[in-house]
């Protein structure tokens, strides 16, 4: 192993958490720490997904005392800035563990960096097919696909959106067709995949999605995918679509008269303040939903709810609560619960065999790559978390999103029925 892989750092002693919580504590130097990379989407289109970023490292922090020194890396939204964070991490900082999260523009350019300088990844909150189908040298052809030694991922899938959102729709009646907002980037070819993405799926359950094509970010003009909708009579609008292209897509329809009964958005309007920028024609907008605070899980470093937990950064912060705040987290519990049950944090081979046996209860659920619910081909890299499907409401001027859906989770309580906008 090269010498930028295996690395010449020290790490430190397991106290706090580790020590506390009885688990093995990894040998380390005296009066050093455990070095931990951390990247996300800090600014840029994607900037959305951090807002809670500061708010679960300082609560990392305070429950692990001096154990871990977590550096931060920002990818700006932008692929090649994170697999250049990613080296800057292995090299520079010589992290022992990379930890990254928040779509495939920054976790598949930093797992494939990490997997490739042999540095354990752990990485989320990106569907499960666009990371590890997206990291393949030929993504077209399965049989060439190999899993790999360093990366692993948890999240849902695109077979669990595809089911929520029909879940969703099937609430009431429409006439079946979908417009679909697919970018050119790793979720939109993902989701508007013909073979393996929405369009055959949902055609299994009577509905037929309309795909104008593929579309580049930050687009200023929708006239056309807005005209292929009507066109077709589309009564349902689904897609992927980072937050600003959604609000000038959004004002654009309402400006030329596409007015659908649903609208189920994926990326786009998962955060309040992505509602905000909507004003009234928000309501009753839906999307995948990930993490709430009336989920049922506690996180297994601090202990707190997912209730006590959303109001923790309210406290802290003044804003509402964001879906990315169990996710982020869950990263460093992670991180506390792998490295301790190594006994050299600096040995990146015992490191990743210890992510692979995980088995942790964490503020989003069960994280173990244990291959439930996946194909042969990804159950060594991926865990599955469990996805419902919620609308948001304005209610005296405060947005809530409310479960609308629990099919594919029944654990999680739901909130009221779909409604049509």
């Amino acid at each position: 192993m090269s010498m930028n892989r295996r690395r010449l750092i020290q790490t430190a002693s397991a106290g706090g958490l580790l020590a506390a919580s009885g688990l093995a504590a990894p040998a380390l130097a005296q009066g050093a720490r455990i070095r931990i990379g951390y990247v996300s989407p800090q600014s840029g289109p994607l900037a959305a997904f951090s807002e809670a970023d500061q708010f679960v490292i300082d609560a990392f922090a305070a429950a692990t005392g001096d154990t871990f020194e977590v550096i931060v890396k920002d990818s700006q939204s932008n692929p090649n800035r994170a697999a250049d964070v990613a080296q800057e991490l292995i090299i520079d900082d010589a992290v022992s563990m990379i930890l990254v999260a928040s779509t495939p523009e920054t976790t598949n350019p930093v797992a494939t960096v990490a997997e490739s300088e042999g540095i354990p990844v752990l990485s989320t909150t990106a569907p499960w097919q666009p990371w590890f189908i997206g990291q393949q040298g030929n993504p077209t052809d399965p049989g060439s696909w190999r899993p790999f030694d360093y990366a692993f991922h948890y999240f849902w899938g695109l077979e669990d959106v595809i089911a929520v959102f029909a879940a969703m729709w099937d609430q009431f009646d429409t006439n079946g067709q979908v417009g679909g907002l697919f970018p050119n980037d790793g979720d939109g070819n993902a989701w508007g995949d013909p073979v393996n993405g929405l369009p055959p799926a949902m055609s299994e359950r009577g509905y037929t999605i309309v795909d104008p094509g593929r579309y580049q970010n930050l687009t200023d003009d929708f006239t056309a995918q807005i005209n292929a909708f009507k066109a077709a009579n589309a009564e349902i609008l689904t897609g992927v679509v980072i937050p600003p292209d959604f609000t000038t897509f959004w004002n654009q329809a309402k400006q030329q008269g596409f007015n659908p009964k649903a609208a189920s958005i994926g990326k786009a309007i998962l955060f309040p303040q992505s509602l905000e920028a909507l004003g009234e024609s928000g309501h009753n907008l839906s999307s995948e939903v990930w993490w709430t605070p009336t989920h049922p899980f506690s996180s297994s470093l601090t202990g707190q709810s997912a209730a006590e937990m959303a109001a923790a950064f309210t406290q802290a912060t003044g804003r509402p609560w964001t879906q990315p705040i169990g996710f982020v987290h869950s990263l460093f519990e992670m991180a506390a619960d792998v490295m301790g049950r190594v006994d050299d944090a600096d040995d990146p081979d015992a490191v990743a065999e210890a992510i692979a046996a995980t088995e942790l209860e964490t503020i989003v659920g069960r994280i173990a790559f244990d291959g439930a619910g996946l194909p042969p081909f990804a159950a060594t890299n991926v865990a599955k978390t469990p996805l419902v499907g919620g609308q948001w409401r304005l209610n005296d001027g405060v947005w809530d999103l409310v479960v609308v859906d629990n099919s594919t989770a029944p654990q999680i309580p739901t909130g009221g029925r779909m409604q049509p906008l």
